[in-house]
């Protein structure tokens, strides 16, 4: 700060800075579209309590009355669902770093509940009135218990009387001791990718920049995941049960840096090709090949389709697979994107060894993963 800005420059001073001017809502809206994500999630409000609408609870501390001069999650709201067939969701941080009265609240142990009653449940029950998100992210407990929050109370709200209780899902950071407990689905912590099949329904939250949720300008090139690193990710935790949420930090500009278009565009791309392999399945009795390494498994039961997705090409050409039982005259295998069944021969006990057609690199179906569709397997 004091390399960078004039003295007695004070974080509030940020908010005139942050001017979206080049903000853009149907753009971003066709970059998540093209991404093949199925929902998306903006901050509204981060831990400096700055919101992204014109919130009362907020005065002189909004994206409308500050900065932009725009109702920012409006647009992008509208935008996602003229343009797109996503879901809006919005994340929401219960505490502030420099409110008065959460600090006030939190200095006395958290046996009054100023902040609560007169900013956050307040601006939560605005959010949700006047924008319908269908996912709630909260996040940012601030130390704090749910009875603090009176998280049970507004969640009965959410679900029961509110205008999206019929569509609207929820995370697990309620409060203090909430995480990975209680909540519609788990994220239990940033970048949670456990590598095993957990018994509640979860989400892998998680950056394709390696150190920052935000936009970084001095970050390089090796700071950000590759397309590689992101479709293991994906792979891995579809495999798991989990869903992926990728996170991008556009730039107080507003726009979103082409680095992170590039990543989106890309996996969006491979999902075209293997979008069957990861879109409504479950997790299969393995979530993954106990000889082969880096071969992940998903299913759709009703169809009793097998999915075995494949990091690598193996060299020989035929691909080891020791957790599918195969019964010859039944059992049918195709790779995804290229259509034509594949021969394979079944090993005893259980396995089988699968020979992929000779492609060209021009010929692949995508690059990145591959996906065999395993139809009569058990």
């Amino acid at each position: 700060m004091k390399n960078n800005y004039a003295p007695n420059f004070k974080y509030e001073d940020f908010g005139p800075l942050f001017t979206a001017k080049f903000f853009n809502a149907s753009h971003w809206a066709d970059i998540f579209q093209a991404s093949g994500a199925k929902y998306i999630v903006l901050t509204s409000k981060h831990h400096e309590g700055f919101t992204l609408w014109g919130s009362k609870y907020s005065w002189n501390w909004n994206a409308v009355d500050e900065g932009p001069k725009r109702d920012l999650v409006k647009e992008l709201e509208v935008a996602i669902r003229n343009r797109t067939d996503l879901r809006f969701g919005l994340y929401y941080s219960l505490f502030e770093w420099f409110h008065p009265l959460f600090l006030e609240d939190k200095s006395r142990s958290f046996q009054q509940q100023q902040f609560p009653v007169s900013k956050m449940l307040p601006e939560l029950y605005e959010l949700v009135n006047k924008y319908q998100p269908e996912i709630l992210w909260s996040d940012g407990d601030g130390d704090a218990p749910d009875y603090y929050w009176n998280s049970t109370a507004f969640l009965a709200w959410l679900y029961n009387k509110s205008p999206v209780r019929d569509t609207v899902v929820t995370n697990d950071r309620w409060g203090y001791g909430t995480i990975c407990k209680h909540g519609g689905y788990y994220t239990c912590s940033d970048r949670y990718n456990p590598g095993h099949l957990l018994p509640h329904k979860w989400e892998n939250c998680m950056t394709i920049d390696k150190f920052s949720w935000g936009y970084r300008r001095d970050a390089g090139i090796n700071d950000y995941l590759t397309i590689e690193e992101l479709v293991k990710q994906l792979v891995e935790t579809v495999s798991c049960g989990g869903n992926l949420l990728m996170n991008i930090g556009p730039t107080h500009d507003g726009t979103i840096s082409v680095i992170f278009e590039e990543r989106l565009r890309q996996i969006g791309t491979w999902l075209k090709v293997n979008g069957e392999a990861i879109y409504e399945t479950h997790p299969w009795r393995s979530q993954s090949d106990d000889v082969t390494p880096n071969v992940w498994y998903t299913s759709k039961r009703k169809q009793k389709l097998v999915y075995a997705i494949f990091l690598e090409w193996p060299t020989s050409g035929r691909l080891f697979l020791s957790q599918p039982v195969a019964t010859l005259g039944v059992t049918k295998i195709k790779l995804l994107g290229h259509g034509q069944p594949l021969n394979w021969t079944s090993l005893k006990p259980n396995g089988l060894v699968v020979e992929l057609p000779h492609l060209t690199s021009h010929q692949m179906p995508c690059k990145w993963g591959w996906a065999l569709a395993l139809t009569n397997v058990i």
